[in-house]
């Protein structure tokens, strides 16, 4: 008996499961860090055990050893393979890299990246026979797990391991190491059978009841070992225990007690194989035979599709409010510099540049200034109200982000600390503009019979654009100078351009601080493309 699996429902997933991958949650939000422990469980559970289930039923049938630290996972795994291959030691967290264990025949099917593609295949120097592959091959490169980095698997192979029977061990689930337990949940995410493990002393700890009510969501197949219980009390502790599993409504979970031996102090051991012998004749008989098997990898398979829906809603819920706050934060910026580009061009047509420096400079022009320093003085103005324009919308911004806890997120400030730089680069910007004024005035009076100094005709027309009443005598000075005709189509061709280049740098400071929102990759698409994968997939099923 196999799964019986359309490419249609392969397709939907692999669509769904790019949706998922596409999500993030980059902003401090409430919901979000379990918004990205979700993403991560999905991810897991898809690419580790769904599609490459469904893509091959036939492959052997995946068990998982996880649990607490020191729950006796490497003794109990040793002992069903009846050899050393997991090792434990007195220093938590013991389970440093998984061991998976297979038949020879079954090898092929682990050496890939059909489960667990992010973990890097290494193994021992095959030393016997009985662990050589049936094509005599000895498994690949010869690297010892102790050499292993993080983010590898140990690969062993055992002719006690009955054939299409695989089991992996698990690092501590509570481990210290939060890399070592984040690479437990991704190796139970990739489980047929669950066996979760713990002991006399901590069987109601919190953590493996958390993973019990999981695996319970999730309906996957569950089997639960008791280790290290004293023989004196075994009654009344499994009673106890089976009561709590009731009462969680995991009654039907089969449970398996393991007494607390001499072989079970010191961890990594070998129990006595009557210890073991149920454990091991359950997890053979789901392997060898095909109703049972087919049970166990059904029921797990669609638990994971049953759960989808509502882990994709909240999923797709956190990604609305994550699109909801970056929203609201952009807006807040955009408002903010649409006020003050109003505000800088109410500024710039009341004349409000002239004043001040510049304004004693035209004062004392042409007697006591050149028509140099009037221009530089004016430009230097102009970039002064540009400034602080600027900072008057950062600080509208600021003030506004102050209630957002999303404008916590690192690097979202996008606001330059060095306010020199920001004059700097509107000061080039600006003149800049100034430059292409005078090669309009240039041009302008290029044909003159008696074409006056450029520069004077440029500072003359530079005051009339930004000096508003107070620079009426510039105007009337460049009409004498170059012709009525000639400065008002100056003054067309400059004024247009100013507002041109006023709206082009004060949309680059805008652009700038909404920049690191580009770097967020948080879409208002992506909510519907989840909602709209999901009703694919329930479709398809």
């Amino acid at each position: 008996m196999t799964l019986d699996v359309r490419p249609q429902l392969l397709d939907a997933l692999s669509a769904l499961r790019d949706r998922v991958a596409a999500a993030r949650f980059p902003l401090p939000l409430p919901g979000a860090a379990r918004a990205r422990v979700n993403r991560e469980e999905l991810l897991s559970q898809l690419d580790d055990y769904l599609v490459p289930r469904l893509r091959q039923p036939e492959a052997p049938l995946l068990v998982v050893i996880g649990g607490s630290t020191g729950a006796g996972k490497s003794t109990l795994m040793n002992s069903l393979v009846g050899r050393q291959v997991s090792e434990a030691g007195v220093l938590r967290p013991t389970t440093r890299t998984p061991v998976l264990v297979c038949n020879p025949d079954d090898h092929h099917w682990f050496v890939g990246t059909r489960v667990l593609p992010e973990l890097t295949r290494v193994w021992a120097p095959q030393q016997d026979a009985e662990r050589e592959t049936k094509s005599g091959r000895r498994g690949g490169r010869e690297r010892g797990a102790e050499g292993a980095e993080g983010g590898s698997l140990r690969i062993e192979t055992a002719a006690t391991m009955p054939r299409g029977l695989a089991l992996l061990d698990a690092p501590d689930i509570d481990s210290l190491v939060a890399d070592n337990r984040k690479l437990a949940a991704e190796l139970i995410c990739a489980a047929d059978v669950w066996v979760m493990v713990t002991t006399a002393a901590r069987y109601a700890d919190a953590v493996p009841w958390h993973l019990l009510r999981t695996a319970k969501e999730y309906n996957a197949t569950l089997v639960s070992v008791l280790d290290r219980v004293p023989h004196q009390v075994v009654g009344e502790v499994s009673k106890q225990y089976g009561a709590l599993l009731t009462k969680a409504g995991l009654g039907e979970v089969p449970r398996f007690t393991v007494p607390e031996l001499p072989e079970s102090a010191g961890g990594g051991g070998l129990l006595p194989a009557t210890a073991v012998a149920p454990l091991r004749a359950w997890l053979t008989h789901r392997a060898q035979d095909p109703a049972a098997r087919a049970n166990a990898m059904s029921r797990t398979a669609r638990g994971v599709i049953d759960s989808l829906k509502g882990r994709l809603a909240e999923l797709a819920g956190a990604v609305a409010v994550q699109n909801a706050a970056s929203l609201r934060l952009t807006g807040v910026v955009e408002e903010a510099y649409e006020r003050e580009h109003a505000r800088v061009r109410g500024r710039l047509q009341a004349g409000a540049v002239l004043a001040g420096g510049a304004l004693g400079r035209w004062r004392s022009y042409p007697l006591d200034c050149t028509a140099g320093e009037l221009l530089d003085a004016v430009i230097d103005s102009l970039v002064t109200l540009l400034v602080c324009g600027v900072s008057s919308a950062d600080q509208r911004i600021d003030e506004a982000w102050r209630y957002e806890p999303a404008a916590d997120a690192p690097g979202l400030t996008g606001r330059d600390p060095d306010a020199e730089t920001v004059e700097h680069r509107i000061g080039l910007a600006m003149r800049r503009w100034s430059r292409v004024i005078e090669e309009y005035v240039e041009e302008e009076v290029r044909g003159l019979e008696n074409p006056p100094d450029t520069e004077v005709v440029t500072a003359l027309l530079v005051t009339a654009l930004l000096g508003g009443r107070r620079a009426r005598q510039a105007g009337e000075t460049l009409a004498t100078r170059i012709g009525a005709h000639g400065a008002l189509r100056l003054r067309d061709r400059g004024g247009r351009l100013l507002t041109s280049y006023v709206e082009k740098v004060l949309q680059a400071e805008r652009d700038r601080r909404l920049a690191p929102f580009d770097g967020l990759d948080v879409h208002p698409e992506t909510q519907a493309e989840l909602i709209a994968a999901l009703s694919v997939l329930q479709k398809e099923r």
